[in-house]
């Protein structure tokens, strides 16, 4: 059985990214597709790798933060890549956490304002 392998175009539609993005992806070295000549083909791996990639951007992980992550499951494995998962999590909730409170301030300030304003017009 072949693997199925996506083209440039179909990686870049298949999770929503643009063409510059998915070149970055792989100048950081988050990537590394197969090429033949000038093409470049994406294995199962990859598109494994491109979707932990996207949660962890959803996640609001940095970069450089996912490449480290993905080079301890290389080179240490699965359970060393758990429990620093476990610990990047934990730092991200905290982040999130904070995020949310300051979201949450701003939008009463802003809730505030916008009354005292709307009660200001005639």
């Amino acid at each position: 059985m072949t693997e199925t392998r996506l083209s440039f175009k179909e990686m870049c539609a298949a999770f929503d990214v643009t063409p510059r993005t998915l070149r970055y992806y792989e100048y950081i070295e988050l990537l590394h597709p197969d090429r033949e000549g000038r093409s470049r083909f994406y294995s199962a791996r990859e598109k494994a790798r491109m979707k932990l990639i996207m949660r962890g951007r959803k996640f609001g992980f940095q970069l450089e933060e996912i490449r480290q992550w993905l080079l301890i499951y290389e080179n240490e494995g699965n359970q060393a890549q758990a429990q620093a998962f476990l610990e990047m999590a934990d730092r991200q909730m905290i982040e999130l956490k904070l995020q949310r409170e300051q979201l949450d301030e701003a939008m009463a300030e802003l809730s505030s304002l916008r009354a005292t304003t709307a009660q200001s017009l005639p």
